[in-house]
């Protein structure tokens, strides 16, 4: 799950756990002191008047070995009371024998304590406290403490709203300081995902230099711009190098043409006039390929402004291409639905020669092509699909690479350069759009672009398969 898989929300669980557990053991604590004292004080309360009770004992004249208990009048207010905190009595003179007097505030069925019974003891909302004076005699005394439990329960509540209150607080200033400690993280991701996408441009801002994120992010900083330098340095020697081809290009097919021209030549001087020809065709292919590439790279990403239709472009695609298709005996067929999208109508259009081209080249013959564009979630799709000998697992994350030809004794046969997915791929990522491939060796492949047809769209609004090979 993304939840348990993200620092931020690890790191409030992790904090939230522990001040929990904080505020559980400390609430738990602050509860059983309180309790104990309450019980301590009520205990304190009854052993004060077990005296009185003591006292309150006489022999009996008749027969000294017998007792008699008589309360003293001025005693007697202390267990009258009536209410949740009156105080009662009930006096036992001889073990065994039904109690002999007891207070009128007294529950009925106290039970006689035993000896060996600790001194205090609770029965429901009841605390008593007993002692044994002599043989078979025993003195009890207690009180209700039903006021005493409610406020022990009102403490808790007390405790428990205290508790809440702080970890809600507790959470909120955690999780800012949590958001607040990541930001330069979600800074150094934003950077990295924009420079992955092709604005080598972009620098990661840090508010603070001293931390180590600052750190982290000056010494990224440093690495973008000697990476940003390294690629501005490869497409300037890639563009000069291309642009210093097409002349001599220009006239060596020239001069290959002329020699093709040429009266009395004979088949041996026509076959290699014509081999050079087609070495000189491939190499300003190569060339233009090389250019656009380099024209790619250097173009800063500005904002697309201009809309066009995508079935209309995959139409005339289709049309230009069709003469192809017959030549390799394939069969060309559309789907279209009009789809408008923003982008430049040029670029789409070579994205869609580049992808209808592999697929009639790499296809069986007698087999089929087809090309369908349509609106999924307001976003613009393009699929081209084909019969032919699908990719090869070892080849599929390699297909987008420049100069790289999963079939190369083919491709070297056709003129195929290894920059077609390469182009393609850049220009899709400079539309924030996505290209995908599906395939199934000896079956054929699929691959699908997705444009937003809004501008303003990010590529992780778009949601097609996010599968996408490197």
């Amino acid at each position: 799950m993304k939840f348990f898989q993200s620092i931020r929300w690890r790191l409030q669980l992790w904090y939230g756990v522990l001040l929990v557990a904080l505020l559980g053991g400390f609430g738990f604590t602050a509860y059983r002191l309180e309790n104990s004292r309450q019980i301590r004080r009520i205990d304190e309360e009854l052993q004060q008047r077990l005296p009185i009770l003591v006292d309150s004992q006489r022999p009996v004249e008749e027969d000294p070995e017998l007792r008699e208990f008589e309360l003293p009048p001025n005693d007697a207010p202390l267990f009258d009371r009536e209410g949740d905190g009156a105080f009662y009595y009930v006096v036992w003179l001889r073990h065994g024998v039904p109690p002999v007097t007891r207070s009128a505030s007294a529950p009925p069925g106290v039970p006689q304590p035993e000896a060996g019974d600790p001194p205090n003891r609770s029965r429901g909302d009841l605390r008593e406290t007993f002692l044994f004076p002599g043989p078979g005699d025993c003195i009890l005394v207690g009180r209700p403490i039903t006021s005493d439990l409610a406020g022990l329960r009102q403490f808790a509540w007390w405790l428990t709203g205290v508790g809440g209150t702080v970890l809600v607080v507790g959470l909120a200033g955690g999780g800012w300081l949590v958001t607040r400690a990541l930001r330069p993280v979600q800074a150094i991701s934003s950077a990295a995902e924009k420079i992955a996408t092709g604005d080598l441009s972009e620098r990661i801002s840090t508010g603070d230099a001293g931390s180590e994120l600052g750190q982290l992010a000056a010494v990224l900083n440093a690495t973008f711009a000697r990476l940003e330098a390294a690629f501005t340095r490869q497409a300037r020697f890639t563009a000069d190098a291309a642009h210093e081809l097409r002349t001599p290009l220009a006239v060596m097919l020239t001069h290959t043409q002329n020699g093709l021209a040429s009266d009395g030549l004979t088949d041996e001087h026509r076959e290699a006039f014509e081999a050079s020809q087609r070495a000189v065709q491939r190499m300003r292919r190569l060339t233009e390929s090389l250019l656009t590439l380099a024209r790619l790279d250097s173009e800063e990403i500005a904002p697309i402004r201009s809309t066009c239709d995508l079935a209309r472009l995959a139409q005339e695609g289709a049309d230009l291409l069709r003469p192809l298709a017959q030549q390799q005996q394939i069969t060309l067929a559309t789907d279209l639905s009009p789809t408008r999208c923003p982008g430049d109508a040029e670029q789409l259009a070579q994205v869609i020669t580049n992808l209808v081209s592999n697929a009639i080249f790499y296809n069986r013959p007698g087999g089929n092509v087809r090309i369908a564009v349509h609106t999924e979630a307001d976003n613009a799709v393009l699929t081209v699909s084909d019969t032919g000998q699908g990719i090869r697992q070892n080849d599929l994350p390699h297909i987008f690479e420049r100069f790289y030809r999963a079939d190369k004794s083919r491709a070297a046969a056709t003129g195929r350069t290894g920059l077609g997915l390469a182009i393609t791929r850049v220009i899709v990522n400079r539309h924030g759009g996505t290209i995908i491939v599906e395939t199934e060796p000896g079956k054929g492949s699929t691959f699908t672009v997705g444009l937003p047809a809004a501008p303003g769209k990010s590529r992780s609004q778009i949601p097609v398969d996010s599968r996408e090979n490197p």
